[in-house]
């Protein structure tokens, strides 16, 4: 079934994959029954498999919300969209009203940004109608307590930092250490027990490579630019982890 290249992200999200699709398309399972994705950020993964049956989860309970409503009620979401101004004063304005989530994202200097992309946001919204999708928004590891054997699971948790000023770890209140992805890896365990497929992606650091060392490692490059030095911007190591061939 040929796919859409109009069902794309939507968002501009920290840690993007869509420059290194490619790499994980081709590692992707030939076949597997439903998709599960439980860190989904901006979806460039799921947008561009679309597969048929999937389920999609985040902590981030803003962005879960936004996914929801352009399933169910995407005209309203694009009417409000279009009430909004590219300014920097009227960008923080809206920042300021809600600070609980502690973004700290700057105004973007766009000459020309497109705030509302209609064509993407009816294309997901068809596509999340079509497929059997489920829409989450909790723990990562509650959605993957009984996940079906031929099932094939994308992880794309916040990296583990490779240097103390990099130490950016997503849009996720509290953010991650070593202990949070250690409990990752026993979930990845746990999924290779019950005979799951999962693929993973982190930062390439000695401490992840240690961690996954019994599962089939990629070393890939990747551009960043989320240093807060900015001579250290640039292309750094990821890699992409498998439990299959």
């Amino acid at each position: 079934m040929a796919k859409n290249k109009l069902i794309a992200p939507f968002l501009k999200w920290v840690g993007g994959k869509r420059q290194i699709m490619p790499l994980i398309l081709e590692r992707v399972p030939k076949k597997y029954s439903t998709y599960y994705e439980p860190f989904i950020g901006g979806g460039a993964v799921l947008f561009e498999l679309q597969p048929k049956k999937a389920v999609i989860n985040d902590f981030n309970t803003e962005l879960i919300n936004v996914y929801s409503v352009i399933k169910s009620n995407v005209n309203a979401l694009i009417k409000d969209l279009k009430k909004h101004k590219n300014e920097s004063d009227y960008f923080y304005q809206l920042r300021a009203k809600d600070r609980s989530e502690e973004f700290n994202s700057p105004f973007g200097k766009y000459k020309n940004p497109n705030i509302v992309n209609e064509p993407t946001l009816k294309a997901v919204h068809n596509y999340f109608n079509s497929c059997d999708l489920k829409i989450s928004n909790g723990d990562y590891e509650n959605i993957l307590k009984n996940v079906p054997k031929n099932s094939f699971v994308y992880l794309d948790p916040p990296y583990y930092p490779v240097s103390e000023s990099s130490n950016f770890t997503g849009y996720i209140e509290g953010g991650w250490d070593a202990n949070d992805q250690t409990r990752l890896k026993e979930v990845c365990d746990r999924l290779n027990a019950r005979g799951v497929k999962f693929m993973l992606s982190n930062s390439g650091v000695d401490f992840i490579k240690s961690l996954y060392e019994n599962y089939n490692i990629d070393i890939i490059k990747a551009n960043r630019s989320i240093n807060s030095d900015g001579e250290k911007r640039g292309e750094v190591e990821e890699v992409l982890i498998r439990n299959y061939e």
